[in-house]
């Protein structure tokens, strides 16, 4: 129940492509705040255009941690687990999901980078 309650405050259509893993609050030992951490798998579906008896899954990338808006004054944070896929015959061949959830220059989610464009707060010095 928790995480399915938890996906009503998590970034639109994200979990069409992700599950959630796990939810944990975490303290901040810098600012002494909780933060809220949303632990995310990509669902096992290879990308469109690709065809599925070619490529086996092979794990995953390394986690992305992304900032999302905060919950009830806690930060909250998506980490992120992306699936990528080997062609079987062609080893080297690793192809992966692409998404736009990460706002370009930052790591912060497109909607929050949005928010924060909208009331005239660069999200890019957020981006550490």
């Amino acid at each position: 129940m928790e995480k399915e309650f938890i996906g009503y405050f998590l970034p639109k259509e994200l979990l069409q492509h992700f599950r959630i893993i796990k939810v944990e609050e975490l303290g901040d030992l810098s600012t002494k705040k909780m933060i809220l951490q949303i632990d995310l798998e990509e669902i096992n579906n290879i990308p469109e255009g690709y065809n599925p008896a070619s490529y086996e899954s092979k794990g995953f990338s390394p986690v992305t941690i992304v900032q999302d808006f905060p919950i009830r004054g806690k930060a909250v944070y998506l980490a992120i687990k992306r699936r990528r896929w080997r062609h079987k015959e062609r080893k080297n061949e690793i192809i992966h999901n692409d998404y736009s959830l990460i706002a370009d220059g930052s790591r912060l989610t497109q909607e929050l980078s949005d928010f924060l464009k909208g009331t005239g707060r660069d999200p890019r010095r957020y981006d550490k």
